[in-house]
């Protein structure tokens, strides 16, 4: 049912909101009238008058368009001031990426979320759990940086994750440790003596750091899942490869976490069974 609002109500609505736009903005009715292409008179009239006469289509949508805000706004149609393609805008948007968690972008986030729970599907195996000898192996040739800058930004970036992030859960396929233990595809260059080193790591962090740590894997062929991490309620991102997808709208966020809440429910190992499993495939190297 459609509830109609009395045309002094709307009238009143639509100044108030005008002049708070352009409070907001630090406009005033002179530079309004002059972006708006109208006499400061007209200007001085909206405020001004307390009766129920609106102004014309083209002078609300001019005023609008002047202080930055939406038409459906300044007539109470709405009770959000951004436009439609600012909102669309700020509810995703692209970020350049670097390969690996010494990027400042990630880091940015993870500061913003600071204190939620964090989700994480990797792209290839978690680099805040790799050894620096993987990740010698897996990003010199991928960071514009010495080896040495980079094993400093991403030992600096292990420091402040353990110490500031409450919750850490991260999905895994189960295929990629498969593939890692064997030396297989990705990893085919990849030493045994190096394999071996971070599967035990792996199986070392996941008992230390367990409950706050958890990690899971999951078999591709009955769930799939692109790399994405989910930060909070607020912001996920979906890694492309060269860039970033960031989602900020918490609707598709929202989806983002009950996708990855599915990858755990379907997790073939779970993370208080984790360890072992690593422990396990160390073993048959």
């Amino acid at each position: 049912m459609v509830t109609k609002i009395d045309k002094r109500d709307r009238a009143a609505e639509f100044r108030a909101r005008l002049t708070d736009a352009i409070d907001r903005t630090g406009s005033n009715r002179s530079a309004l009238a002059r972006d708006a292409g109208v006499d400061r008179s007209t200007i001085a009239q909206l405020l001004s008058n307390d009766g129920a006469r609106m102004p014309g289509g083209n002078l609300v949508a001019d005023c609008a368009m002047a202080l930055g805000v939406s038409a459906d706004w300044l007539l109470g149609l709405t009770d959000r001031p951004e436009r439609p393609g600012d909102v669309v805008a700020q509810a995703l948007s692209v970020a350049d990426a670097e390969r690996t968690m010494a990027d400042d972008q990630i880091m940015e986030w993870h500061r913003e979320a600071a204190g939620y729970k964090i989700r994480h599907v990797p792209a290839t195996l978690p680099d805040v759990l790799k050894t620096e000898a993987v990740l010698d192996w897996e990003y010199n040739r991928a960071l514009a940086r010495t080896p040495e800058q980079a094993k400093t930004a991403m030992n600096d970036r292990h420091t402040w994750l353990r110490e500031q992030i409450s919750d850490y859960e991260i999905a895994m396929p189960i295929s990629e440790f498969a593939a890692f233990t064997a030396g297989a595809g990705y990893y085919a260059s990849l030493p045994v003596d190096l394999r071996k080193d971070q599967l035990e790591t792996f199986a070392r962090e996941a008992e230390d750091g367990y409950p706050s740590l958890r990690l899971h894997l999951f078999d591709s062929r009955r769930v799939f899942s692109a790399p994405v991490t989910i930060f909070g309620p607020m912001l996920a991102a979906i890694y492309v490869g060269h860039f970033y997808l960031a989602i900020r709208s918490k609707d598709r966020v929202r989806l983002l976490t009950r996708h990855f809440d599915q990858l755990i429910r379907e997790a073939v190992v779970e993370a208080r069974d984790f360890a072992d499993h690593v422990r396990g495939l160390s073993r048959d190297l």
